[in-house]
């Protein structure tokens, strides 16, 4: 094993050879977690391409038109649905449905990139989907009222990075769940896609 390698990408003691190995193969399933900003979604396409794997945005499960969002229960049963198939990459886990994906990855991939990263990047995109008036899902724009709001999705970046970098650093030493990579720059998510096969 490149020690080097595992280093970077957030391996510890728990990972025998034989996780490590599994890992750096060919998942079927995987679950990309991280803050508002940090390339979830980016990621995930880059990762279906790379693996040939479909991709269920999480945004299109979980939201209606008018940024109105599914009843928690429905969202469950949508990623339940997606996660009995045998191949699919999921690029998020909220609170009401998240020991689903986890029961059933063969990995999880963090991007456990510094506070400050995250936030330019989500304010980049952010003024972009204003500008432009993206369309993000099931209809759905970002507005300048809405990121002046008190929902602002700047604020829940603010409000959340803390609990989400405590969560996937918590996923990582606990044996119930699948093997985590943990990667804190786009450098290093460049290095790790490099030694993954490509299906």
């Amino acid at each position: 094993m490149d020690a080097t390698l595992a280093e970077r990408t957030g391996y510890d003691k728990r990972f025998s050879f034989a996780s490590y190995a599994a890992a750096m193969s060919a998942p079927r399933r995987i679950l990309i977690y991280g803050v508002y900003g940090s390339g979830k979604s980016t990621l995930a396409a880059r990762l279906a391409d790379h693996l040939g794997l479909p991709w269920y945005p999480v945004d299109d499960l979980v939201w209606q038109p008018g940024w109105v969002e599914v009843p928690v229960a429905q969202q469950r049963g949508r990623i339940e649905e997606v996660c009995r198939r045998d191949r699919w990459i999921i690029d998020g886990a909220y609170h009401g449905w998240r020991d689903v994906p986890l029961a059933r990855a063969d990995l999880v991939v963090g991007l456990d990139y510094p506070r400050w990263r995250s936030f330019w990047q989500l304010l980049r995109r952010t003024v972009r989907r204003v500008v432009t008036g993206e369309e993000i899902c099931n209809g759905n724009r970002e507005s300048l009222g809405s990121v002046l709001s008190g929902d602002s999705i700047l604020l829940w970046h603010a409000t959340a990075f803390g609990r989400t970098r405590r969560r996937m650093r918590a996923w990582r030493s606990d044996a119930s769940v699948p093997p985590v990579v943990l990667l804190r720059s786009p450098a290093e998510l460049d290095d790790w896609l490099a030694e993954l096969p490509r299906n």
